[in-house]
């Protein structure tokens, strides 16, 4: 039985410039990211997991082994908050108080529906194969009924989140803005290496394109 969400305060107390609740925002941080947190509490002691997704529309798509005891936990509609982070940089102020990161975070509580259609369920698996790298669902064999049948397969709905921003320059106090210091930027990004063919594959047989020049995105 699912259990019912209490609404979640969406106040910005610390750096409210930083905030947002913009949907499109938030949809930009979950198609670049790749792994989330999922957290939750079972029998009093909270839990937090990393996991795939992907996204449809305004839902994030889970999946993970029918036999989980956390997935069915959060099949059974438990409140949880899912969580993505992008670090897009290490700034370095002139005093060691200052220093801070340059990201983009997303935030989103509710509870889970469980997606039970075998269709369905291949329509959502796909999507995260396609979000991991786009356009392999053409070239990998779509799963079979009996795998579909041995997956949970989860949506939660973008109904209550926030998405936290940093970007820009080291922030100093006034006091500190003369120091002979250097201070800056380190942007950070994510950058694929040379794809690495398995020994199973034909001799000859090259990295399809989306392989070959694989990358995320960096808006920012």
């Amino acid at each position: 039985m699912t259990q019912s969400v209490p609404p979640v305060d969406m106040k910005f107390r610390r750096h409210p410039e930083r905030g947002s609740t913009d949907l499109e925002l938030a949809h930009s941080v979950l198609d670049e990211g790749l792994v989330c947190h999922v957290a939750f509490e079972l029998e009093g002691q909270p839990y937090i997991i990393p996991m795939g997704y992907g996204r449809m529309g305004n839902k994030v798509i889970l999946h993970g082994a029918i036999a989980s005891r956390l997935l069915k936990h959060l099949a059974g509609g438990a409140p949880c908050c899912v969580s993505v982070t992008l670090l897009d940089g290490l700034v370095l102020a002139r005093s060691q108080f200052s220093h801070s990161m340059n990201f983009r975070s997303l935030a989103i509580y509710g509870a889970c529906e469980r997606i039970l259609d075998p269709e369905d369920k291949l329509t959502a698996v796909e999507a995260i194969v396609e979000h991991l790298i786009a356009g392999r669902c053409a070239d990998a064999r779509p799963s079979n009924r009996k795998e579909l049948a041995a997956t949970e397969v989860l949506s939660l709905e973008l109904e209550q989140f926030t998405v936290k921003c940093r970007s820009g320059e080291p922030i100093d106090k006034k006091v500190d803005e003369s120091l002979p210091l250097w201070a800056g930027v380190i942007p950070l990004r994510l950058q694929a290496g040379e794809p690495e063919t398995d020994e199973l594959t034909a001799p000859g047989q090259r990295p399809p394109e989306y392989a070959s020049h694989y990358h995320r995105f960096n808006r920012r």
